[in-house]
C-alpha cells in the first residue's frame, strides 16, 4: 500500500469483519464529532484515492477514510445484494463505533455516496457530502419518478460489467493495453480527458485492490426474459444498487435532516442523465444491439432524479447546496481538489459559505426557506 506522507493505515476489529480505515498521524482521538470527517470511496477503488484531500485538510480536523467490504484492505466478504447497500452501511456504523465515533460528517463518493445515504436513514449523521453520487433510486431500470422498467430490473447489477474489464482486475492488470484495462478505463471513465497526475500509478493500484471473488464485485447476473437478456441477481457489489434492492428517497422523510452537499463534474461519464455505464442509454446509440425503445428502456435521468429528490428534502426542511464544477469527470476531489476543500470546509460548517466570493463553477443553493 502507497501511503502519502502522514497518513497511516490500520486494522478495525468489528463483530462483522476487519476493516481498513486510513488516518492522519497526528489526528487528534478525542476530537469532537462536529470537526470529525469520514469518507466513504466509489466502486472498484478504495481509502487511497482520498489521501490527497485529507493531507489538505485543516489539523483541526480529525479525517478517516474507510475501505468498504471487498475493496483495499478489508475483509472479502459476500455482500448481500438484497439488502442493498446496508452490507456497507452496517460495517461503517460498526467501524465507527470501535474507533470511538457516535456520529460524524459523511462524505461518500459513487456508490459511497449511496452508502452514506442509507446511514443517513439508520443513524445520526452531521452532515452529507454527496460526491458525483449513485441516484437515490439506484444505478438503471427506473423512470425519472423512480419507477422501475421491469418487474426484474433487467439490464442492472453485476452482469452489466464488462468481463474483460473483471478479469483485468483480476489479473491485476497495471497496463493501458486495451479499453478495457483498468488505467485505461480509469482515464476514460473517472476523470475528464485533461486530467493528469503523477499519482496516477496509485490510482490504478487502489483499484486493483478490488476483490473479484464470488459475492464482490461486479456480481452475479441472471437470465431475463427482458431485454438486454440479464437482470441483477442477489450477491454482490453492482447488484447492491440494482432498484428492486436500493431506493433512498425517503431521506426526504428524515425527521432530523443533516445539511447535504452535493457535488458534480459536468462531464461526468458514469453518473449523468446519459450514462456511457447505462446499457439502456448504450442502446439508444446502437452500442448494444436490439434495445427496444425509448418507451421500454429509457437511459435513466440520475442527475435529474438526484436532484428532484434534493429539492423535495429542501422543501421538507433541509438545507441543501449543489456545486457543478464545469469540465469535470467523475472524481472532483482528484480533478479539482482546491474548490472541492473549500466546498467541504464550508459544508461542514468549518468556514463560511464558498459561494462569496463566487468560485468558477456553477452553483446552485436550495434552502429551506426558498
Amino acid at each position: 500500500m502507497n501511503l502519502f506522507d502522514g497518513i497511516v493505515s490500520r486494522s478495525i476489529e468489528t463483530a462483522r469483519l476487519s476493516v481498513n480505515i486510513l488516518e492522519r498521524e497526528h489526528d487528534d482521538t478525542a476530537t469532537p464529532a462536529e470537526r470529525t470527517v469520514v469518507f466513504i470511496h466509489d466502486t472498484v477503488s478504495s481509502s487511497l484515492f482520498w489521501q490527497e484531500i485529507m493531507q489538505d485538510l485543516p489539523a483541526e480536523l480529525r479525517a478517516i477514510a474507510v475501505d468498504l467490504r471487498g475493496f483495499g484492505g478489508t475483509e472479502h466478504m459476500p455482500i448481500d445484494a438484497t439488502r442493498g447497500v446496508r452490507d456497507f452501511s452496517d460495517d461503517l456504523f460498526a467501524t465507527l463505533r470501535a474507533v470511538g465515533i457516535d456520529t460524524a460528517h459523511l462524505v461518500g463518493w459513487g456508490l459511497g455516496g449511496a452508502v452514506v445515504l442509507q446511514y443517513a436513514l439508520d443513524h445520526p449523521a452531521l452532515s452529507l457530502t454527496l460526491e458525483a453520487p449513485v441516484s437515490p433510486y439506484g444505478f438503471g431500470g427506473t423512470r425519472r419518478d423512480g419507477s422501475r422498467l421491469t418487474d426484474d430490473d433487467a439490464g442492472c447489477g453485476g452482469a452489466t460489467a464488462n468481463p474483460d474489464f473483471v478479469q483485468r482486475l483480476t489479473d491485476g492488470d497495471a497496463s493501458d493495453a486495451a479499453t478495457t484495462s483498468p488505467r485505461s478505463v480509469f482515464r476514460a471513465s473517472y476523470v475528464a480527458s485533461d486530467y493528469s497526475s503523477d499519482h496516477e500509478d496509485l490510482w490504478v493500484q487502489s483499484m486493483l485492490s478490488t476483490s473479484t471473488a464470488v459475492g464482490n464485485y461486479p456480481g452475479e447476473g441472471v437470465p431475463s426474459g427482458n431485454w438486454p437478456g440479464y437482470a441483477a441477481g442477489p450477491l454482490g457489489v453492482l447488484n447492491t444498487v440494482a432498484p428492486r434492492y436500493f431506493d433512498v428517497s425517503s431521506i426526504v422523510d428524515l425527521a432530523d435532516k443533516p445539511p447535504v452537499l452535493w457535488v458534480r463534474g459536468s462531464v461526468d461519464a458514469v453518473i449523468s442523465d446519459t450514462s456511457f455505464s447505462d446499457v439502456n442509454h448504450l442502446g439508444a446509440l446502437g452500442i448494444v444491439a436490439d434495445w427496444p425503445g425509448e418507451d421500454t428502456a429509457p437511459a435513466q435521468p440520475m442527475v435529474s432524479q438526484t436532484r428532484d429528490v434534493l429539492e423535495a428534502y429542501a422543501a421538507a426542511g433541509g438545507s441543501v447546496a449543489q456545486i457543478v464544477l464545469e469540465g469535470v469527470g467523475h472524481t472532483p476531489h482528484l480533478e479539482r481538489p482546491a474548490q472541492f476543500r473549500q466546498a467541504l470546509l464550508a459544508g461542514i460548517g468549518y468556514i463560511g459559505t464558498p459561494f462569496d466570493p463566487a468560485p468558477p463553477t456553477e452553483a446552485i443553493i436550495i434552502r429551506s426557506a426558498d
